[in-house]
């Protein structure tokens, strides 16, 4: 018992992580640390190449905008001069300051420490925005990239099982991924709140990547009246395409004369797009309140239209601060998620454990399926010529149910020794 359980620790101390994330660098500098290719050089076989170097088992490989992660299986331990070389072979241009104190880049772990830090990984409990799923669809995709190229094994297949169904009960029996966090996302949420009627009429001011999402969401929750200006008309009927809506030039809000509800800004003047003079223009005779929504920075309306109009205005500054509650919500659900993962690395452990004893009583059915074909049609072969049929039908037989029983007793006592 003792030796199979020494054995099992030693092989779980074989998986290991290397991983270099936002806690360490700013994003922007991350991107130094993904492995680096020549002229159309397969990012795979570059990796096949650095598991050889390093004579690596299995090798599992992500990157993501802020981090980037090498989950290894491999005997060797870590030290300075592993990392220093290893990263080196990742990227050749990184200069000697980088290597010399890799260890203030790159992150380690080894054993459970490694296990663990993987489950926290693709449970997004480690991301730079708590809760997003993104990671955990990051973590399968590569997983699935890497197993097609080869590099991975029956080791990390068990970790990628285990991983998958962490994060699922993760996800599903706490709260770390409720309430949004993107700022588009609780500008929706804060229209809906203010009027849930999807045939609002809305005013989409801009075309760009903030108005883009936007467009989406509304898409999402089936609005239908919305109409889109921009100082592009090309950019803005793209964007209407996509949302069945109307496009109009900029300089058209002026022939508006109110039946709007609502408007979503942001364009990428950094000034006031929409002054008071302007919105009583839009207005006209309409005395009905209107909701704004400024995704803009700096804003694109004045102070001016909001304190003398009746209208509801939503910055960025006060999403932001609404995101941060949301955050600091996710961060307390960190808690309940702990001992879900304590509780699978106990079911790594085990099925782990039970894999590693197929694995080393695999050869067993074949061994005594051997010895007893030697035995009928070798050993005793000339005795059993002098037996009837029913005899040897009787002997085969009790043959066929002494091989299933030989080859049962050992993999029944190897379980229960580690049970």
């Amino acid at each position: 018992m003792g030796v199979i359980f020494l054995m099992h620790m030693s092989l779980l101390d074989h998986f290991k992580v290397i991983t270099v994330t936002h806690h360490q660098l700013d994003i922007s500098d991350i991107g130094n640390f993904y492995v680096q290719l020549n002229d159309n050089e397969p990012v795979y076989d570059r990796l096949k190449a650095i598991n050889n170097s390093f004579e690596i088992e299995e090798m599992m490989y992500m990157e993501t905008c802020n981090r980037v992660c090498f989950i290894l299986y491999f005997k060797k331990n870590f030290t300075d001069e592993f990392l220093k070389n290893f990263f080196k072979e990742v990227n050749p241009g990184l200069v000697g300051h980088s290597l010399n104190n890799i260890r203030s880049f790159a992150n380690t772990f080894e054993g459970e420490a490694a296990l663990r830090h993987i489950f926290e990984m693709a449970s997004s409990m480690d991301s730079l925005v708590i809760g997003e799923r993104e990671i955990f669809r990051q973590f399968r995709h590569s997983y699935d990239n890497c197993k097609s190229a080869g590099l991975t094994g029956d080791n990390i297949r068990i970790l990628e099982k285990l991983t998958v169904a962490t994060a699922k009960k993760i996800y599903s029996n706490t709260k770390i991924a409720e309430k949004a966090l993107s700022v588009v996302s609780l500008a929706i949420q804060s229209m809906l709140s203010e009027n849930e009627n999807r045939n609002q009429r809305i005013l989409l001011i801009g075309s760009g990547e903030t108005n883009a999402l936007a467009g989406k969401f509304l898409k999402k929750y089936q609005f239908n009246n919305i109409s889109i200006y921009n100082r592009s008309l090309d950019n803005a009927r793209q964007l209407a395409n996509t949302l069945n809506a109307s496009s109009h030039h900029l300089n058209e809000l002026e022939k508006l004369s109110g039946g709007f509800d609502t408007i979503i800004i942001c364009t990428s003047a950094n000034q006031v797009v929409i002054d008071n003079n302007l919105y009583k223009t839009m207005i006209k005779d309409d005395k009905s309140s209107k909701l704004i929504i400024d995704l803009a920075v700096p804003r694109n309306v004045s102070e001016e239209l909001v304190e003398k109009n009746d209208v509801k205005y939503i910055d960025i500054s006060r999403l932001k601060h609404l995101a941060e509650i949301n955050l600091e919500y996710r961060r307390k659900e960190l808690e309940r998620a702990q001992p879900i993962i304590t509780e699978q690395l106990i079911a790594f452990k085990e099925l782990y454990q039970q894999r590693q004893l197929e694995r080393a009583l695999a050869h067993i059915p074949q061994k005594i399926k051997a010895i007893k074909t030697r035995a009928l049609n070798e050993v005793y072969a000339e005795r059993l010529k002098s037996m009837d049929k029913e005899s040897i039908a009787l002997l085969n037989e009790m043959m066929d149910y002494m091989e299933k029983k030989c080859i049962s007793v050992p993999i029944k006592a190897a379980k229960s020794s580690v049970s």
